[in-house]
C-alpha cells in the first residue's frame, strides 16, 4: 500500500478527471513513472498558463489519449520537479497532501508542501 507525505494510505487525488501516471485516480508511481507523477494539486489559471509556457499544455484536450483538457479546480497528479518549478517562479498550485506520493518528500521538504495544503487542517 503507497503511502502519502504524511506517512499514512496514499488517498485519492481525482477521478473526474482521472488522474495519475497509471489512470487509478492516484499519484501512484513506479519505474515506468519516469515523470514522476506525485503531487495532487488543484489546477488554477496561473500555473496552467506557466505550465503551458513551460512545454506542457495541460488545458487543450488530447481526445485520442483520453485526455480531457483541465481546468481551474480540477485536481491533477502533477511531476514533481514541474511543481518545483512553478514553485520556485512563484505560481505553484495548492494540493493535497493527503494524496501527495510520500516518494515527493526525495525532491521537497514537507515544510513547503506544507504551505501549499489545502487539507492541512486534517493533519
Amino acid at each position: 500500500m503507497a503511502l502519502n507525505v504524511l506517512g499514512t494510505p496514499l488517498l485519492e487525488c481525482s477521478i473526474d478527471p482521472v488522474t495519475g501516471f497509471y489512470r487509478d485516480g492516484c499519484c501512484n508511481t513506479g519505474p515506468e513513472d519516469s515523470g514522476l507523477h506525485l503531487v495532487c494539486a488543484q489546477m488554477n489559471e496561473d500555473f496552467l498558463h506557466f505550465s503551458r509556457l513551460a512545454g506542457n499544455n495541460l488545458s487543450t484536450p488530447v481526445p485520442q489519449y483520453g485526455f480531457p483538457g483541465l481546468k481551474a479546480g480540477d485536481r491533477w497528479c502533477l511531476c514533481v520537479q514541474r511543481w518545483i518549478q512553478a514553485y520556485e517562479s512563484g505560481v505553484a498550485p495548492r494540493l493535497f497532501l493527503k494524496a501527495t506520493h510520500i516518494s515527493a518528500l526525495e525532491f521537497v521538504e514537507l515544510d513547503i508542501l506544507k504551505q501549499f495544503a489545502l487539507d492541512e487542517e486534517d493533519t
